[in-house]
């Protein structure tokens, strides 16, 4: 067994961290305060082929693989927490997309994912439904041309800057298998926009997306009717534990500038690393980010070899969101009044990744994935 990094595995790694210390990190604070996407940031990682990481190259994309999407994931997170939503939401779609699609739609929507043209967002979640997302209620009607949207949803990512996005309808009576898939052009007559004034992550532009007898071609189905929450429920197998790697890119960033801190600043002629009530919290937290990494990239690999990954993936999902907040706040406590002011990232990067203790699955909705994994669906909630 083999726990490290192949080659070219460590190779994009140091590329990818370098690039992203130069690129993103110098934008993270001020996207914060400015609360919307850059386009400039969009164009740079596409650049970087961050946006087509899971798109196969005869639609422009890297075909790379789900341990490269994680590592990507993780250097992102380091630098820019932010920016990691880009890498998330196109991967989430497009892989939606490559295995639901037809070869004209893929020909259609994956190139422009890919160059950056297109900012894609995901729409589930409604003011009624989140968690149980089989039950929403946004309608679909089928007429001669097509179909007409209306309803709403909320809390949508990057719904402020999406070009397009994967809407999930009911075409049909109640339950998951009345639900459908639709690639939408957001600039379509009829849909409004309105964006929250959140705690964290405000440079991703989390909105309520309203759709108000919106026409939609008829080959802008994603898949078979009443397909929709199967296929786009699949792709959340795999992007949980993309986040969860994510989130650990934040909380070991944090980390490593607690640990240099510890190591420069001095108190009773020494410095404070020397004192176990500061350094056994950094060496329990190093412990924790390293184990949750385990469980994230052995999802990612249990992917890219055609093995179930459910169980991981929900591990990933909701003990690194969880564990990181953990650890950034500890890594602001040992910064002590350097951390608690916004001069410092530590501060951003705990608002910003509680969003994903909430955000893409509850931890009790992993946990239930888990259990029932584990005991059996006839011996679990």
């Amino acid at each position: 067994m083999d726990y490290g990094f192949d080659e070219d595995q460590e190779v994009f790694r140091t590329e990818m961290a370098r690039w992203a210390d130069k690129v993103l990190a110098p934008h993270y604070q001020a996207d914060d305060k400015a609360a919307e996407l850059r386009r400039r940031q969009v164009t740079d990682m596409a650049e970087m082929g961050l946006t087509g990481l899971r798109i196969p190259e005869e639609y422009g994309g890297q075909d790379a693989t789900a341990v490269i999407a994680g590592i990507a994931a993780e250097e992102v997170g380091r630098a820019d927490f932010n920016a990691g939503y880009l890498i998330i939401n196109t991967a989430l779609i497009s892989d939606i997309i490559v295995r639901n699609a037809t070869d004209a739609q893929k020909h259609a929507w994956l190139p422009g994912i890919a160059s950056g043209e297109t900012v894609p967002a995901i729409m589930i979640t409604e003011p009624g439904h989140g968690t149980d997302a089989a039950a929403l209620a946004l309608r679909a009607t089928e007429t001669a041309d097509g179909w007409v949207l209306n309803g709403e949803k909320t809390s949508i990512t990057l719904g402020m800057a999406a070009d397009r996005a994967a809407v999930l309808a009911r075409t049909g009576g109640p339950g998951a298998r009345g639900v459908s898939a639709f690639w939408v052009d957001m600039s379509s007559p009829g849909i409004s926009r309105t964006a929250f004034d959140d705690l964290g992550s405000r440079a991703i532009g989390r909105a309520s997306i309203f759709f108000d007898d919106v026409a939609v071609d008829r080959d802008a189905m994603i898949g078979e009717p009443g397909g929709g929450f199967v296929s786009v429920m699949e792709g959340f197998d795999y992007s949980r534990a993309i986040i969860g790697l994510l989130c650990l890119g934040a909380a070991q960033q944090s980390l490593d500038e607690a640990m240099q801190w510890a190591r420069d600043r001095e108190a009773f002629g020494q410095p404070i690393g020397k004192f176990q009530g500061v350094s056994f919290p950094l060496a329990e937290s190093a412990t924790y980010v390293a184990g949750a990494r385990h469980v994230c990239y052995e999802a990612l690999w249990r992917k890219d070899n055609d093995l179930d990954h459910s169980a991981q993936a929900a591990m990933a999902k909701f003990w690194a969101p969880k564990l990181s907040v953990d650890v950034i706040h500890q890594c602001l406590l040992t910064l002590g009044h350097v951390g608690y002011s916004t001069e410092h990232k530590v501060g951003q990067r705990m608002r910003d990744v509680i969003g994903l203790e909430i955000g893409d699955g509850t931890a009790q909705v992993s946990k239930l994935v888990i259990s029932r994994n584990l005991l059996g669906r006839s011996y679990a909630p």
